[in-house]
């Protein structure tokens, strides 16, 4: 391979230097002209605010260095009747854009959820947003201010050990459910709900961070989604057939105590409600029970005692999930 003349060397190194200072000093005037901007707001809203306003400058918003940084009229609009105050002196007219959900810390109504959100998505707008427009939180008029603080320095949807509190403002009955003796570690800050939820909006079911709850379950449970020799199908179609999902209070999160889970599906001689016979024409698989009598082992007794490979098993004796 030929080598590069020298001086060539240096004329590409000078390039690259001309437009590396063209671009921070472009970056510093868009800075100036965005601290200009903020300080037509700071001037009034400042540390002695009942609410941290100038936090914001503490967080991903309020970068100086970042050319992507918005000012506050990028959020809240020009303001110009809030900037002029009322013509009698008395108090202010509110911005164009106030957040919140009911009121803001000043007392002004906030503004709708719709306006409230088009306001974010300027700059959020693609990513895990991009199913926000017809999503059951944008639907019910959940606006981003709802959940998110900006101001403040740390929000606690971004924290896995905080953001499901957030959640449960409104999901009380999910938050009812991982107090459960069996549930998802969400109450000791291992898990969060947006490890499984989308909740910009997806195209799953519920919000869910996958396509299905079977392939959401299984980002965690790689282990129980196969492909296997022989399939038990509940588990292919959907895992909340026998489980819940947020709590429950029969290990491991299931809906209902076994042998009565799998007697939902499975009927014959290993149901105790079925007629025993020399033959039964619902044992599965086709069997016959021994001497045409209930078995022990089976009446009334959790079916995973001999099916231990319920999720599916690779054995090739494994016909009855017990290998």
């Amino acid at each position: 391979m030929k080598r590069m003349p020298w001086w060539q060397v240096a004329v590409c190194v000078l390039l690259l230097a001309l437009a590396g200072s063209a671009a921070a000093r472009a970056d510093e005037g868009v800075a100036a002209q965005r601290q200009k901007r903020d300080a037509v707001c700071t001037k009034c809203h400042d540390e002695i605010e009942s609410r941290p306003i100038l936090a914001i400058y503490q967080t991903p918003h309020g970068v100086s260095a970042d050319g992507r940084t918005p000012s506050c009229q990028s959020c809240h609009g020009e303001s110009e009747k809030h900037l002029a105050g009322n013509t009698d002196g008395k108090g202010r007219p509110p911005p164009d854009i106030v957040f919140g959900t009911r009121h803001s810390s000043a007392g002004y109504a906030a503004s709708g959820a719709a306006t409230q959100s088009e306001a974010c998505l300027t700059c959020h707008k693609a990513g895990l947003r991009m199913h926000w427009p017809g999503s059951q939180h944008q639907v019910n008029d959940v606006p981003c201010a709802s959940c998110h603080r900006v101001h403040a320095t740390s929000d606690p949807m971004l924290v896995k050990s905080e953001q499901p509190t957030v959640c449960f403002t409104c999901h009380k009955e999910q938050r009812a459910q991982i107090r459960q003796i069996s549930s998802h570690p969400l109450d000791v800050g291992k898990m969060a709900c947006s490890d499984c939820h989308n909740p910009h909006g997806s195209a799953g079911p519920k919000l869910l961070a996958m396509n299905s709850v079977t392939e959401t379950c299984a980002t965690c449970h790689a282990e129980k989604r196969g492909p296997f020799l022989w399939e038990h199908q509940p588990v292919n179609e959907d895992c909340t057939n026998c489980h819940t999902p947020h709590g429950s209070n029969i290990a491991p999160l299931l809906k209902s105590r076994p042998p009565f889970l799998c007697d939902e599906c499975h009927d014959g001689p290993h149901n105790s409600q079925a007629a025993y016979g020399t033959a039964v024409a619902g044992l599965q698989g086709g069997g016959v029970l021994p001497g045409g009598n209930p078995n022990s082992n089976a009446v009334g007794r959790a079916c995973m005692n001999c099916h231990v490979m319920v999720h599916g098993s690779n054995s090739p004796a494994g016909a009855f999930l017990h290998r």
